[in-house]
């Protein structure tokens, strides 16, 4: 028997979706138009439990060159030997996390989300409804942990914030949970995710 939230998701995937962006909140600040954007892949891993479905998300160790200490979703550049960028989504995925994607069932993608620091990210959800023991990759994530699903997915979560880049001010999504302060580009891919489900 199918899980609800599972069906739940389907159907969400199936409705209508616009474009994301780091830049919905701020159309005056845009990467240079003659850098072409890089390709990137991540998972939105949604862990079907006894006692609920979860979201299961990393914090990024504080001395990466990209997004240090922020929270995100498992996965990273799409690479020349992926067969595609679901495969990417999976590799990084197992890497960063430990996940074996034979254990990953993709319901389908989210739209490719831009990001100011110049890349292309494709999400794709996929569910797990086994146990899973997370291992953390060493030097790259320092901490995997889950939020309620249905916490992630509520549009009231999700607050306007702003601070300055580069010299100006930017504005973005957050959805603080507990010690945790989810925000820009993962924020967006999860409220645009919910502004897709039904209640």
């Amino acid at each position: 028997m199918t899980d609800p939230v599972e069906v739940w998701l389907r159907d969400a995937l199936a409705n209508p979706a616009g474009p994301s962006s780091d830049f919905d909140l701020n159309p005056g600040i845009r990467p240079p138009s003659d850098k072409p954007l890089r390709p990137a892949a991540v998972l939105v891993p949604v862990w079907l439990r006894p006692e609920g479905a979860g979201l299961i998300l990393t914090k990024r160790a504080s001395h990466l060159k990209h997004h240090p200490g922020q929270i995100a979703f498992p996965g990273g550049k799409v690479d020349a030997t992926d067969a595609s960028a679901e495969a990417a989504a999976l590799r990084e995925t197992q890497e960063e996390i430990g996940l074996d994607p034979a254990r990953v069932r993709i319901l389908g993608s989210l739209p490719v989300h831009e990001t100011v620091t110049g890349f292309a990210v494709t999400p794709f959800v996929g569910v797990i409804d086994s146990a899973f023991d997370p291992v953390p990759e060493v030097g790259e994530v320092d901490e995997v942990f889950t939020v309620p699903l249905r916490y992630a997915l509520s549009p009231a979560r999700f607050v306007i914030e702003g601070r300055q880049w580069m010299g100006v001010r930017r504005r973005y999504y957050a959805a603080p949970y507990g010690p945790y302060y989810i925000w820009g580009a993962t924020a967006r891919i999860l409220r645009g995710l919910a502004e897709r489900v039904a209640p």
